[in-house]
């Protein structure tokens, strides 16, 4: 049976005869849940939540007033294929968010495990989000952005496609990010710009005082040392490796458009 016996339904809401609903969720008033959508355990959806065909959720995942998931991509080359959105568990989506499938065919949009998704934002086609992000109100995401797991945007941040955001970074508010942004640091203005260790962030989630130290020597080497970025890395993976300098290693390495720094 599509709808499990245990789930909630108001009276007002529209649930498409094929849509899955799990056990315990509740669909709130004017809800209106197309074919195709699969719909996890003890999910919330408040009034007015539109979710539209080909997306998934996992269990557990609180859906605001006014948001619409699954919407077709914002991209004039989108033909209608199908295409999908799939989230994950726990995550927190509040009021008048959108975020969209896929624009080629057979392609998604994945969001992770518990994140926390505030108000009157926009996520883009085929953006891939971790999990346990934080994205505040009104940041705007564009299409193929990829977000580690753990970063948090502030609110008014606007993310150029194709960017990528690494894990535990903290990047300020109306911050334009054009560029890959790597993991641990904080970054601000217009134009971003790095500005020092997430240390709040860091020690929130229980690095060590050595790993702390350790990736505050790399922060010098790659922002303040005067190296060039190559041998900057170099120092990091030779003079003070863990999982966590490795990891921003990696990351730079792996960047196609460039990471934020000046030279």
């Amino acid at each position: 049976m599509p709808v499990d016996p245990s789930a909630v339904i108001a009276p007002t809401a529209r649930v498409h005869p094929d849509a899955v609903i799990g056990p315990g969720s509740v669909i709130g008033e004017y809800c209106v849940i197309e074919s195709d959508v699969v719909i996890g355990a003890q999910c919330r959806l408040e009034p007015y939540v539109y979710v539209k065909r080909w997306t998934t959720m996992g269990d557990r995942n609180e859906i605001s007033a006014g948001t619409a998931l699954g919407t077709d991509p914002l991209d004039k080359n989108f033909r209608g294929e199908r295409s999908y959105l799939r989230l994950g568990h726990g995550n927190r989506i509040r009021e008048h968010y959108t975020i969209s499938r896929g624009t080629q065919p057979e392609s998604a949009t994945e969001i992770g495990d518990e994140n926390y998704i505030m108000t009157s934002g926009h996520i883009a086609h085929n953006c891939r989000i971790g999990s346990r992000n934080v994205i505040a109100s009104c940041a705007l995401v564009a299409g193929h952005v990829e977000m580690e797991e753990h970063a948090f945007l502030s609110g008014g941040v606007v993310v150029h496609q194709w960017s990528k955001i690494g894990r535990y970074a903290m990047v300020g508010g109306n911050t334009r990010v054009n560029s890959d942004v790597p993991p641990y640091f904080l970054y601000s203005d217009f134009n971003i710009a790095a500005k020092g260790i997430n240390i709040v962030g860091l020690k929130r989630a229980g690095f060590t005082v050595d790993q702390v130290r350790r990736l505050k020597e790399a922060y010098r080497l790659l922002y303040r040392g005067g190296l060039k970025l190559e041998d900057a890395l170099s120092r990091i993976e030779s003079e003070i490796p863990d999982e966590h300098t490795l990891h921003l290693v990696r990351f730079i390495r792996g960047s196609k458009r460039g990471i934020t720094r000046d030279s």
